[in-house]
């Protein structure tokens, strides 16, 4: 990460001197895609993964009452899985809110930096006009 500087041209394409890839590029429609993905996984995780969550209580029920030991071992299974589950599906929607709210704060910030910037004499800077001040 280069903080008070200008890239030079290969940095800013994303390519380091030697062309390898910076580790810190990253576009706007990838965060958008990727919090997508994150979104729709944990959409299908809440219906796939508790598909046979009744049925797996049920039976974990019926063999305690039946006195077998395999029912509290598969009611812990069942627990277990309940909270795996909790847990990947959570760290889906903070992987998704997290890349839109990176998405929004990026957009605004990039807003706030193009309006604001001026020069000596108070007129807006553009993109190619900080450019030619720092050739």
């Amino acid at each position: 990460m280069r903080l008070n500087q200008v890239l030079p041209p290969d940095m800013a394409t994303g390519r380091g001197k030697h062309g390898e890839k910076s580790d810190l590029v990253v576009h706007d429609d990838e965060l958008g895609a990727l919090g997508h993905m994150a979104f729709e996984l944990r959409a299908r995780l809440s219906t796939i993964g508790n598909h046979a969550s009744q049925t797996t209580a049920s039976a974990a029920g019926e063999m305690s009452s039946d006195g077998l030991d395999a029912g509290s071992a598969l009611r812990e299974l069942h627990d277990a899985w309940g909270t795996k589950l909790a847990t990947v599906k959570e760290a889906c929607a903070h992987i998704s809110n997290h890349l839109d709210y990176s998405r929004a704060q990026h957009r605004s910030d990039d807003r706030k930096i193009a309006t604001n910037m001026r020069n000596a004499k108070g007129e807006a800077m553009t993109v190619s006009r900080i450019y030619n001040y720092i050739k």
